[in-house]
C-alpha cells in the first residue's frame, strides 16, 4: 500500500478528488508546482502570503510574481492584474488567506482561457466552500495542511484531478522523503499534548517569553531573515529542495519526514475529528464576525452564506504591532502575520513587484489574525486594550458576497 494511503483515502472521501498524503503542505505543493511547471516558469501570487511560500516556489525553479491584492483581505484581486502580466505568467498559485476564499471562480476562468494551470494553497481552508463547492476543488491542484485544523504538528495532502496524476506524484513524493526517526515522531506526538496543556494551565506568556528571552524562535520578526547573498547561490541549484532547505524547514524541521505509524495513526484520529473542529471555528467566527474590527467581507459573506470555518479570523486593528505585544501579556499570541508582503521583503532579485502594491502594504501591516476557537477571550481583552478599528485611507468597494460568486467583483 502506498506511504499514508489511510490518510489519503478520508480525505478523498471528504473532498472527492484523488488525494496524495504529505508530511506537509509546502511538500505537497512543491509537489505540484514540480509536477506542472517547467524551471523558469513564472507564478503569480499574493505578497500577503507566508514566508515559507516564497522559498518553496523558488525551491521548484519558478519565478514568483506578485499581484495585486483586495485590500479587505490580503487575496488576489485578478481585475486588477494588468492584462500584460496575465499574458506573460505560466501558472497562479492562490491563497485562501486564513481561510477567507481567493476569487476563485474568476482565478479558474482566467487559468482556462490562457492555458495554464490553476494550483490552490488550502492550507488555511479546510471546510471552506464557494457556491457550494468545496475550496481544493477548482484548480490543478491543491495542498492541504492538517497542522492548521486539527491541532498536529505534521501531516498534509496534494488533492489532484485523477488516479492517474495522483500515482505519479506518489513516486516523486517518495524520491523527496527522508528517513523518520522515533524521537521525531515521538516529538510530533507529544508536542499538540504539550500545546494544549500550556493553554489550560494559563501559561502562554510566560513560556512564549521564555522562549524568546533563549531565542527558540525561529524568527526574530515576523518574517524569517532572508540571508540575500546565501539565497542567490541557490538559484544555480534549482530546481533543489535540498538547496533551499535551510529556508523551507523554518517552524516546520519534519517536512519531509517519512513519519511512522505513532504519528499517522494519531492524524487518524484527529482527521476523524476535523468536523467537530470546524463546528466549534464557525461559532468563533459568528462571534467576531459582529465585532467591530471585523471585515466587510467576512462580515457580508456571515451574513449572506453563514459563518466560515476560518484557520484566524483576519480583523483590522491600528497600531497592530504594538497591540500584538500587548496582547502576550493577557495570554494571546497572534501568529500568522505575514508582515511586509513578500515583494517588499525579498525585493526584485527574487521576485517580480506587485505592479500596485499599495493594498497589499496596508492590509499586511494592518491585519490581526485571530484563533476562532479563542474568540470570546480575544474579543474581551481587544476591548480591555481599547482596540480601535482600522480603514483604508481612501474609499475602496467592498467586493459583492452575493451569488454567483461570493467574494468576487
Amino acid at each position: 500500500m502506498p506511504y499514508g494511503s489511510r490518510l489519503a483515502a478520508m480525505m478523498t472521501r471528504r473532498l472527492g478528488r484523488e488525494c496524495v498524503y504529505t508530511p506537509s503542505a509546502r511538500l505537497a505543493l512543491y509537489l505540484a508546482l514540480r509536477h506542472w511547471c517547467r524551471p523558469g516558469a513564472r507564478v503569480l501570487m499574493s505578497p500577503v502570503n507566508d514566508d515559507v511560500i516564497l522559498f518553496v516556489v523558488l525551491a521548484a525553479g519558478l519565478r514568483p510574481v506578485q499581484a495585486p491584492v483586495s485590500v479587505w483581505d490580503g487575496n488576489i484581486d485578478p481585475a486588477a492584474v494588468p492584462e500584460s502580466t496575465w499574458r506573460n505568467v505560466d501558472a497562479v498559485l492562490t491563497t485562501s488567506l486564513y481561510g477567507m476564499p481567493d476569487r476563485v471562480v474568476e482565478l479558474r476562468r482566467r487559468c482556462e482561457e490562457l492555458g495554464i494551470p490553476l494550483f490552490e494553497d488550502a492550507a488555511h481552508a479546510i471546510g471552506t466552500h464557494v457556491d457550494g463547492q468545496p475550496i481544493g476543488t477548482f484548480g490543478k491542484a491543491a495542498a492541504f495542511s492538517l497542522s492548521k485544523h486539527v491541532a498536529a504538528m505534521a501531516g498534509g495532502f496534494l488533492a489532484v484531478e485523477d488516479a492517474r496524476t495522483r500515482r505519479e506524484l506518489e513516486l516523486l513524493r517518495d524520491d523527496l522523503l527522508v528517513p523518520g526517526r522515533l524521537r521525531g515522531d515521538l516529538a510530533v506526538t507529544l508536542r499538540p499534548l504539550a500545546r494544549s496543556s500550556v493553554r489550560t494551565l494559563h501559561l502562554v506568556r510566560p513560556v512564549w517569553r521564555t522562549m524568546q528571552r533563549l531565542g527558540m524562535l525561529e524568527r526574530d520578526d515576523f518574517r524569517m531573515a532572508l540571508h540575500a547573498p546565501r539565497l542567490s547561490g541557490c538559484a544555480r541549484e534549482a530546481p533543489s529542495l535540498t538547496a533551499y532547505e535551510p529556508w523551507v524547514r523554518v517552524d516546520l524541521h519534519g517536512f519531509r519526514s517519512r513519519h511512522g505509524a505513532l504519528v499517522r495513526g494519531q492524524l487518524i484520529l484527529r482527521l476523524a475529528r476535523l468536523d467537530d473542529d470546524l463546528a466549534r471555528r464557525r461559532v468563533g467566527v459568528s462571534l467576531l464576525s459582529g465585532s467591530p474590527w471585523a471585515t466587510p467581507v467576512l462580515r457580508d459573506r456571515t451574513a449572506h452564506d453563514g459563518p466560515l470555518p476560518l484557520f484566524r479570523v483576519p480583523l483590522l486593528v491600528h497600531d497592530r504591532d504594538a497591540l500584538v505585544e500587548r496582547l502576550v501579556g493577557r495570554g494571546v499570541v497572534c501568529g500568522y502575520v505575514y508582515d511586509p508582503p513578500l515583494d517588499d521583503y525579498a525585493g526584485a532579485e527574487f521576485v517580480d513587484p506587485s505592479p500596485d502594491p499599495s493594498a497589499a502594504r496596508w492590509f499586511a501591516s494592518h491585519v490581526l489574525p485571530v484563533d476562532p476557537l479563542l474568540a470570546r477571550k480575544i474579543a474581551n481583552a481587544l476591548v480591555r486594550e481599547q482596540a480601535t478599528t482600522a480603514r483604508p485611507p481612501v474609499p475602496t468597494p467592498v467586493p459583492d458576497a452575493m451569488p454567483p460568486t461570493p467574494l468576487g467583483h
